[in-house]
């Protein structure tokens, strides 16, 4: 290790772990003389209700809970210790009026039992004030996104605790707490409600800033809490607005230290995209219902009783009954885009598919991933894994893709956290996006083999160059120097020598002949030059004249061909001129077959011939299987060039070799 760097002791490792295990014992044991000290007052159930030492003692233990586990995994995380916080303060109330109305029952000093109700009114209001706001504003990875305004709800918080530990309202009946104001400060106080309000709305749209930026990752994380702070809401709206419903409501607070808990340490525990999806569904259409009940009723109510004396309770129970499941499809429609994107839309998953077609596969798997919400898309061909998108999970789940019938790739789906297998929906639009992922990936693959086949046609061209530059250069440029050299000797003894200037002109006259028997054998190596003298058909009866031998007959039919590609035209040649070759060589046939025709029929009315056919078939005696060698591969070869096959074998009645040549080939 280098002077300049520096590492964690064991012992700075350890003192996170340490303070956070202090401070929640510290709450664990005013939770526990909360419940002692209300067992040893005399306090009834209803009166630890009443004076709330049931929720804060909840929230007491709940916030240290999710507090330690956090600062413990992860001790740099402020969420953490502003869990713990929060906790200790609730607690700390819990603790402090239990005791404080033991004093009372027992006759402590009044000074003893004020600074008791004076601790407890300041202690809780902190996590209401302060805690709670930061944590909104720094979950779930301690990092503010909107700095200026937490440091000014840092700022601002000691005013909320000041509004509640100067309330005249005492927390034990009898003993007020000090530091107590009487004056009328309602202004003060108002705009105090009003800076916890606008730091809470802080909060929660900072989250949705971290939503709309985050990842996959960070928006399960920011789910979890929103599924909690949803599921508060809806207990504590009768709390808040109309102020009618029992106190145990706030029991359900303890939701969201346990939601950011899961969500900062394992947020993959479950899909919670589905729980929001159902949560939201059925908070929306409670809301639906009631609010409809309630017009529906105040409206029949005052028309049916009025005009036709009837009561309106039925008829509003039924149309919300005809009217209910309507409402919950459309809903869950319009939650299930939000948390599953369109799945429950296919032909809008593939238009979205479909638009992408033209930014690659790494884009369309990207549109696939977007449209249902996955965490994972990637895409195989062979084994081999050609574009991804998303960070794999544990579990996978594969497509298959086929085109024409052939199985082209798969496409691999990374499942939902908590999801054990596909389900029916997604399913179901992935079978429909797989025709357009297969073309794609169709597409891709002819793109790379169209790319392969230009490069090995550069590669021959070269190849084939300079072959005959060292054919010209080793071959027939020593050659034509010769003569050069000879001509000019030739000359030169003409007057002096005319006897060995005749021999050197009559070398000079053969080297010529060699080397215009190296010209002819350079040019029929690029083309026979009987090709263009006398056609396919022609060529080919010409050089079956060449091979004909006593016993041997060549026929050769060729009637009616249509005008063909030079390429074609040569690998017919070629192929047709080895296999007679073979034949003469190998068998020992007495009569060789070669026909060539085109598709369609000879007298060119039908429309354009689409293949050139080559047959050479012989009655020789040939056993046993062909062995291949550099003839039958030479033709196999020609004929994959050009797209089209060559099958070559021994058969009952001789031997064929049978070749089918695309015309489209140039």
């Amino acid at each position: 290790m280098t002077p300049g760097d520096s590492a964690t002791s064991p012992a700075q490792a350890r003192w996170p772990v340490v303070l956070a295990a202090g401070l929640f014992g510290i709450a664990v044991a005013e939770v526990a003389v909360a419940v002692i000290g209300s067992a040893v007052a005399g306090m009834t159930w209803i009166e630890a209700w009443d004076h709330f030492v049931v929720t804060n003692a909840a929230m007491g233990l709940s916030f240290p809970i999710g507090g330690v586990l956090v600062a413990w995994h992860r001790p740099r995380n402020p969420v953490g210790w502003l869990l713990l916080a929060a906790g200790i303060g609730h607690a700390t109330t819990a603790a402090i009026v239990p005791l404080a109305e033991a004093g009372v029952r027992d006759g402590w000093p009044g000074g003893l039992i004020r600074t008791l109700v004076t601790v407890a009114a300041w202690a809780w209001p902190w996590s209401i004030g302060l805690c709670l706001p930061l944590i909104l504003q720094l979950f779930p990875d301690g990092r503010p996104v909107f700095r200026r305004l937490m440091w000014a709800t840092v700022v601002t918080s000691p005013l909320f605790a000041l509004e509640m530990g100067t309330s005249p309202d005492p927390v034990v009946d009898g003993f007020p707490g000090y530091l107590i104001i009487h004056a009328d400060l309602d202004p003060l106080w108002t705009a105090v409600e009003v800076r916890g309000l606008a730091a809470m709305t802080v909060g929660l749209v900072a989250l949705v800033v971290r939503f709309q930026r985050g990842d996959e990752r960070r928006r399960r994380q920011l789910l979890w809490l929103m599924q909690a702070v949803l599921l508060v809401l809806i207990v504590l709206v009768p709390w808040g607005v109309l102020q009618n419903a029992p106190v145990y409501v706030l029991l359900a607070i303890p939701l969201i230290p346990a939601a950011m808990t899961v969500a900062i340490l394992r947020h993959q525990l479950l899909d919670i995209r589905l729980v929001l999806s159902r949560t939201v569904l059925y908070a929306l259409l409670t809301a639906v219902v009631v609010a409809s009940y309630v017009g529906l009723v105040a409206l029949l109510d005052s028309v049916m009783r009025r005009e036709a004396g009837l009561g309106s309770s039925a008829a509003v129970t039924v149309l919300i009954a005809v009217g209910f499941n309507p409402v919950r499809v459309r809903l869950q429609r319009i939650v299930d885009r939000i948390v599953y994107g369109d799945r429950a839309d296919p032909v809008r998953a593939v238009s979205r598919v479909g638009a992408r077609l033209d930014t690659g596969l790494p884009g369309v798997l990207e549109a696939v991933r977007e449209a249902l919400r996955l965490p994972f898309t990637a895409l195989r061909t062979d084994d081999t894994e050609v574009a991804a998108c998303g960070a794999p999970p544990e579990l996978l789940h594969t497509i298959p893709l086929t085109y024409g019938g052939v199985r082209v790739g798969e496409v691999v789906i990374g499942l939902r956290a908590g999801e054990k297998r596909l389900g029916g929906p997604d399913r179901a639009v992935l079978e429909l996006l797989a025709a357009p992922l297969s073309v794609a990936v169709h597409a891709v693959a002819l793109s790379e083999q169209l790319q392969r086949s230009r490069e090995a046609l550069v590669v021959t061209r070269e190849e084939e160059r300079r072959r005959l530059r060292r054919d010209l250069h080793d071959g027939l440029g020593p050659v034509l120097t010769g003569v050069t050299f000879k001509a000019d000797a030739a000359g030169n003894l003409l007057v002096t020598d005319p006897g060995r200037a005749r021999a050197l002109l009559t070398e000079l006259r053969a080297e010529t002949a060699q080397a215009i028997d190296d010209i002819r054998r350079l040019v029929y190596d690029l083309r026979p030059p009987a090709l263009d003298d006398l056609g396919l058909a022609g060529a080919i009866r010409q050089r079956a004249a060449q091979l004909e031998r006593p016993g041997l007959t060549v026929l050769v039919e060729a009637a009616g061909l249509p005008a063909l590609p030079a390429a074609v035209e040569a690998a017919a040649y070629r192929i047709a001129v080895e296999a007679l070759t073979n034949a003469v060589r190998h068998s020992s046939a007495g009569r060789v077959r070669i026909r060539i025709h085109a598709d369609g029929h000879p007298a060119a009315a039908e429309p354009a011939a689409h293949h050139l056919h080559v047959e050479v078939a012989d009655d020789g005696s040939g056993s046993g299987a062909w062995q291949p060698g550099v003839g039958m591969r030479s033709m196999r070869e020609r004929a994959a060039e050009l797209g089209g096959t060559c099958i070559a074998g021994p058969e009952p009645t001789g031997g064929r070799v049978t070749a089918t040549l695309p015309l489209g080939a140039t």
